[in-house]
C-alpha cells in the first residue's frame, strides 16, 4: 500500500499500532526509553486504518497485524522480533541513526 511506503520512507522509525494494544504501547515505550521518537500510526484512529492493517497482514507477517515496526524503511516485525533483537544486542545499533540527543 502506498501509504505504508510513504510513511516508512519519510520517517526513520514507524510503529503501526492500535490504541487498545498493550504490546504496541510497550514497544513504543521501549523505543522512547532507547532515545527514539517513533512515528506511531494508530490504525484505529485513522479512516484508512483497516486497509493498512490488511496490507500489513499480506507483507509476510504473522497472524497479528500490530505492532508492525519499521526501521529505516524495513519491516522489523512485531513485539517478538523487536524484543529478540533487543535482547541479542542488535536493536540499539539499528536504532542509533534515529536516536535523539537528550
Amino acid at each position: 500500500m502506498d501509504k505504508i511506503q510513504t510513511l516508512t520512507s519519510e520517517n526513520g522509525v514507524v510503529i503501526f499500532s492500535k490504541s487498545t494494544c498493550c504490546l504496541c504501547y510497550a514497544v513504543t515505550i521501549l523505543f522512547q526509553e532507547l532515545g527514539v521518537e517513533p512515528l506511531v500510526y494508530e490504525m484505529d484512529h485513522e479512516p484508512d486504518g483497516w486497509e493498512i492493517e490488511q496490507a500489513l497482514l499480506t507483507q509476510g507477517r504473522n497472524s497479528t497485524s500490530v505492532p508492525a515496526v519499521f526501521v529505516g524503511g524495513n519491516l522489523i516485525g512485531s513485539t517478538n522480533e523487536v524484543m529478540s533483537l533487543h535482547l541479542s544486542g542488535a536493536l540499539i545499533p539499528m536504532l542509533r541513526p534515529y536516536q535523539t540527543l537528550a
